[in-house]
């Protein structure tokens, strides 16, 4: 039996996944064990303080599998700030991680802060962060952020605002998060865990040449899907499950 870990990204939380779960787990052997467990600060663990270090919220993750009960090897897939918690743990702990699918990723030193968070986005951010926008206009500012063609959009976002009212992530974590994602610097040499990467070349929050730089520096396979933006799961679920198969079969048993 395999065990699979998604993390999501800055101040999202296990809800903001949809139906992707499901659709990963009908294609994956029905003995693997899908887990969706939330970064603190977000989604169950609302209430938490959000470390202020990516390798902080690793250390949380791996102790809370392991008081869980979920014990490594993990596959995990995870985007934007869950890819960076995905590096550090397995540059640290490469041991613990089998296999890592990172989706629309950005990470020093491979490029710069203009490419990590696109310049036109800086405006909307900085009035989501200050004028207290009500929960709609919040949840329908990200997704036009970060998707292009999702399906249902009006169901998606009512969903995502029920999860906000639910589990309203505080200013003070938000801002730590940021700043944990913008102060994490990943190692030169790629870890020693088998990594695919994934991304959209319609990304409006993180430029998709971060995700090649990357694929450059650490000699890793890339697949973009030529339409899709930042919610790659959510604006086309089905391929990124089709391209986790296929690197999957690809890979020596």
């Amino acid at each position: 039996m395999s065990t699979w870990i998604l993390l999501r990204g800055l101040t999202r939380e296990q809800a903001h996944w949809g139906d992707f779960p499901d659709l990963l787990r009908q294609a994956l052997p029905p003995d693997t064990s899908i887990l969706t467990p939330d970064l603190p600060g977000n989604g169950t663990l609302w209430q938490s303080r959000s470390p202020s270090t990516v390798q902080g919220m690793v250390d949380h993750s791996r102790q809370a599998l392991r008081d869980a009960g979920h014990l490594p090897p993990y596959h995990v897939l995870a985007m934007s700030l869950g890819a960076m918690v995905t590096v550090d743990w397995a540059t640290r702990h490469p041991e613990e991680l089998s296999v890592a699918i990172l989706i629309s990723t950005s990470l020093r030193p491979f490029s710069p802060f203009w490419q990590r968070l696109r310049p036109h986005q800086y405006g909307r951010i900085l009035h989501l962060l200050s004028s207290h926008p009500t929960d709609l206009a919040w949840e329908q500012a990200i997704m036009a952020m970060t998707t292009c063609h999702p399906a249902n959009p009006q169901a998606t976002v009512a969903r995502w605002v029920a999860a906000r009212r639910s589990h309203p992530v505080s200013v003070g974590n938000a801002w730590r998060q940021l700043m944990a994602a913008a102060r994490y610097r990943a190692p030169a040499k790629p870890p020693a865990v088998p990594m695919l990467l994934l991304n959209g070349q319609g990304d409006q929050l993180v430029h998709p040449d971060c995700s090649q730089a990357l694929a450059q520096a650490w000699q890793l396979p890339l697949i973009t899907h030529p339409t899709a933006g930042h919610d790659l799961p959510l604006d086309a679920g089905p391929w990124v499950v089709s391209q986790v198969q296929a690197w999957l079969a690809q890979r020596p048993q």
